[in-house]
């Protein structure tokens, strides 16, 4: 059997590099994955792993993947969260589908990738089609953002637009209405409108919020009712919010 035990081995230095770099998990076309419970989502949604490494039982895996086993110390290594998981293992980026329809969450430059995971999963939850990622976005296929998500990256459409430009112009193109959260400039109160079957809503960047650029561009400006004294939300429990709202109105069980 296949084992790996040094931390200089090929296959361990690069599952390394796509933990911590961005351009190598561009380069390579590959994220880095870990724990049993994204391995099973990533199977429950017919997506098979490239290379697995796990310490302990050997995990059931489909044909094709390669399975090595290490030591819990080289997951350790590999891997760039406190808690050493009990398996790692590389899954194709997919690529983008280019067309961009439905229900969509517009995110702009959102920096924390624990935002962007949530974002993900919520978007998931509540019954979105995919997640637009707008300019200088945390990474979506970086680990911490792929743990946060809790498997909702395999099972929503996840398109990555340079920058706000590119992403008003492709909802545009597709004729797809823009609701936008802010707290100025508020022409309608979550709670009080009805979201339409195709729309983006879009959620800022954490500190400075929507571009001039976005909220120029939004055919509607929502804000959400809170009580006196406080200021704003998180940009994923803002979000949360407003994709529940949406979710209301469509699920008559609610």
């Amino acid at each position: 059997m296949e084992r790996i035990t040094s931390r200089k081995n090929p296959i361990v230095a690069e599952l390394r590099r796509l933990a911590g770099d961005r351009g190598a998990r561009r380069g390579t076309g590959l994220m880095l994955v870990q724990g049993h419970k994204l391995l099973a989502e990533a199977l429950q949604n017919g997506l098979t792993p490239l290379t697995l490494l796990y310490s302990g039982e050997a995990p059931q895996l489909p044909t094709g993947t390669r399975a090595i086993p290490v030591s819990e110390e080289l997951l350790a290594w590999v891997s760039p969260m406190k808690s050493a998981p009990e398996l790692l293992f590389t899954l194709p980026i997919p690529a983008d589908s280019g067309t961009i329809g439905g229900r969509i969450l517009y995110a702009e430059e959102l920096q924390d990738p624990g935002n962007v995971g949530t974002l993900m999963r919520t978007a998931a939850a509540f019954g979105f089609d995919g997640v637009i990622l707008g300019g200088a976005s945390a990474d979506p296929w970086g680990p911490k953002a792929l743990r946060a998500a809790m498997g909702a990256t395999f099972r929503i459409k996840i398109w990555e637009r340079p920058d706000a430009a590119a992403a008003l112009a492709q909802l545009r193109d597709g004729h797809i209405p823009i609701y936008a959260a802010a707290l100025q400039g508020a022409t309608e109160t979550a709670g009080k409108l009805r979201f339409p079957s195709s729309f983006a809503l879009a959620i800022g960047n954490e500190g400075h919020g929507l571009s001039s650029e976005t909220l120029a561009a939004a055919d509607i400006i929502l804000r959400i009712p809170m009580a006196p004294g406080a200021e704003s939300l998180n940009a994923a429990a803002a979000a949360a919010v407003l994709m529940w709202e949406a979710y209301r109105e469509r699920d008559e069980h609610v």
